[in-house]
């Protein structure tokens, strides 16, 4: 009964994120997806910070309790929303779609959706964003892509966090690299810090692609 329940749960999910889906039919929409403390919130003020020149963005926090994060993103100077799930350990299909009505997607390019720390449900719940983008910090260990295969999986683009702190952990960088290809050859990687700015370049002009690519495939549309 319980596999049952989930499936509905799921599946009722399906169809408001497809409903999203249509609604950011000219927007890239990027769902970050990390544990708690691995820097999302930094990479994302830095990220901001470095395209908000070019990109007009939107981000969308998600947080047990509290608007500690929100505050930070909106001294970047963009729209924000914050999304409490008091208890839920994950954004789901229907939060974002209300979410979405206090943006003014018209005036937006980018929306950046911040997850509640998690590696494990957020991965199973599409948002309707375009990609997932799986964090993981040097001070986590090496062990997470075996041990929550499905975020790696999953995710669009890997992006390593705090990689200043690499010569001071037994981080196995190459192995990790390995491991995440052989799992998702698709997927892009990046080893980032944002305290000296490795990577950051990468990255964003990856994101800066991905628009490209977004804009092209909903003008054909």
């Amino acid at each position: 009964m319980k596999v049952v329940m989930a499936q509905k749960i799921l599946q009722a999910n399906e169809e408001i994120a497809e409903q999203n889906r249509k609604l950011l039919d000219r927007l890239l929409t990027v769902n970050l997806i990390s544990s708690p403390g691995a820097g999302k919130t930094t990479l994302l003020e830095r990220t901001i910070a470095s395209l908000k020149k070019d990109l007009a963005i939107g981000v969308i926090e998600g947080d047990i309790s509290t608007t500690l994060d929100a505050e930070r993103i909106a001294g970047q100077g963009v729209e924000v929303v914050q999304i409490n799930t008091e208890g839920a350990c994950h954004l789901d299909a229907s939060l974002i779609s209300k979410a979405l009505q206090e943006l003014d997607l018209s005036s937006l390019d980018l929306i950046f959706i911040e997850n509640v720390g998690n590696l494990v449900c957020p991965a199973e719940f599409d948002l309707g964003e375009d990609y997932k983008v799986a964090l993981l910090s040097v001070t986590e260990g090496s062990d997470k892509p075996a041990k929550y295969p499905l975020v790696f999986h999953e995710a669009r683009a890997m992006i390593i966090t705090k990689g200043d702190l690499l010569p001071y952990t037994d981080f196995d960088l190459k192995a990790v690299e390995e491991e995440i290809k052989a799992a998702n050859p698709a997927a892009q990687f990046f080893v980032t810090s944002a305290k000296t700015g490795e990577g950051l370049e990468a990255w964003c002009l990856w994101l800066k692609e991905a628009m490209q690519r977004k804009r092209g495939l909903s003008a054909i549309g």
